[in-house]
């Protein structure tokens, strides 16, 4: 386990696609702390997703997977491997660019959404691991996101971006405690469905 990791952090580190994205999630969200506490954990949170999803798809678009899977045969154990990677470079994301929000705003918002920035991460990962293409996930993320939970729903149904939202936020009582169990189930529901979603053919990826 501790190999696929480190395999997975170096090939995130030396592919450029990885490192640039991970700079622009970065720099969006500390720009988003300037401006309000708020909207720095939306795009906290928008950036774990992002970071998750082009993880784990980007083994399916370089046609990478199939040759893990091979010195990997244990499928389930390399999901977890990236799960585990996505939750480890998605809380590190979140912790610098959430500095400006440490300083110029709220500690607790800032500690609270680091609480559930590896809950999203692993969302992400379960979602790209099922979905396996990551404009597919990535856009239909931010049409679900618009329509669905925010004009439908108006932030208040109990769907995964509201959770999250809800679970991140400074009330006082740490967050949301229902939304965090909200946000966990469907993050759990997710990694299980991406574990059976596992055992399909990878010739049509």
């Amino acid at each position: 386990m501790s190999s696929l990791i480190r395999a997975e952090l170096y090939r995130m580190a030396t592919i450029r696609s990885s490192w640039v994205s991970l700079a622009l999630f970065g720099a969006v969200a500390a720009a988003a702390g300037v401006w309000d506490k708020s909207w720095w954990v939306l795009f906290a949170g928008i950036g774990a997703f992002g970071i998750s999803v082009l993880t784990v798809t980007q083994h399916y678009q370089h046609r990478t997977i199939a040759l893990l899977y091979v010195a990997r045969p244990r499928r389930f154990q390399v999901l977890l491997a990236q799960v585990v990677t996505t939750m480890l470079v998605a809380e590190m994301l979140a912790v610098f660019s959430g500095l400006p929000v440490w300083f110029r705003w709220s500690h607790q918002t800032y500690t609270q959404t680091l609480f559930v920035i590896p809950v999203m991460a692993a969302f992400g990962a379960g979602l790209a691991a099922t979905v396996r293409r990551s404009a597919w996930l990535l856009s239909g993320f931010g049409v679900w996101f618009v329509i669905v939970e925010g004009i439908a729903g108006g932030l208040k149904w109990p769907l995964p971006m509201t959770s999250y939202l809800n679970a991140s936020r400074s009330d006082g009582l740490g967050g949301d405690a229902f939304a965090l169990e909200i946000f966990v189930f469907w993050a759990v529901t997710s990694l299980a469905v991406a574990a059976v979603a596992l055992r399909r053919d990878l010739t049509g990826d």
